[in-house]
């Protein structure tokens, strides 16, 4: 199998090659190049790509299994004419028009929960409720989802929206989250878990939202249909990686002191 990353010398794409080189091919994709073949050794491609070029985004999908689209502007604070009109709207339809017609078989897109962001903080959130986005990324996330599903159904293209929480890079740094951030936080290694079992799923429908957040002690997004599609089974917890315990057991012979 081969399989395409766009974005790949990004947050999420430098640690999502590195952690799938060892079992399929890559054809990483970025505009810098040179940010590309630290990530990935052994027998990899490495190509520059402006996804705002079609043509570039044919040649691209050439001899792909699997696209995985994480190229974007990732800043919720992105202007629409000034990046995200063309790089996160033109930019992902080219990429989806692009992989359909090279004949890639299934196409994950990174969304993101920005897209229901504009829901009250403490709503648990599920895949078939109505968007919601708080702001014009979102916005545009919206968009890549019905794109997804729009070449699911129509153009018989096998399509993922993931939704990516508050991706955590630096996982071993001990600071503090907010209670949003902690009810949305994503472990790195989870979500290498969550993009390897959908790469190779056999239970996904023409098109599919996942959501992709850790075994948070509270969840932002419901995981419980995400599970089941893919076994996806996450083992971080941001309120244990902030030291923030809870009793549960009622059995427990020391509680701790209740407020009055």
């Amino acid at each position: 199998m081969k399989i395409l990353i766009t974005g790949a010398a990004g947050r999420i794409g430098s640690v999502l090659a590195n952690f799938l080189k060892d079992r399929f091919t890559l054809r990483l994709a970025d505009l810098d190049t040179s940010m590309l073949t630290r990530y990935a050794q052994g027998d990899h491609e490495y190509i520059a790509l402006n996804i705002t070029d079609v043509d570039a985004c044919h040649q691209a999908c050439q001899g792909i299994d699997v696209v995985i689209h994480l190229a974007a502007d990732p800043s919720p604070q992105a202007g629409f004419y000034e990046s995200l009109l063309d790089n996160n709207i033109k930019g992902t339809f080219n990429m989806f028009r692009a992989a359909k017609d090279q004949g890639v078989r299934r196409f994950l897109t990174a969304s993101s929960v920005q897209t229901i962001e504009g829901y009250p903080l403490d709503s648990q959130l599920y895949a078939n409720m109505p968007t919601r986005p708080h702001n014009l990324y979102g916005v545009s996330k919206c968009f890549a989802e019905s794109l997804a599903c729009y070449f699911g159904y129509a153009e018989d293209m096998q399509s993922v929206a993931i939704r990516i929480g508050a991706f955590d890079d630096s996982p071993a740094e001990e600071e503090d989250l907010t209670a949003r951030d902690m009810s949305a936080y994503l472990h790195p290694a989870d979500l290498c878990d969550l993009i390897l079992k959908t790469i190779v799923s056999d239970k996904l429908g023409p098109f599919t939202i996942l959501h992709a957040i850790s075994d948070n002690r509270f969840k932002r997004l419901d995981l419980t249909e995400t599970k089941a599609l893919v076994d996806y089974d996450p083992k971080a917890n941001a309120f244990e990686r902030n030291h923030i315990h809870f009793h549960d057991n009622p059995h427990d012979s020391n509680p701790p002191n209740k407020g009055k």
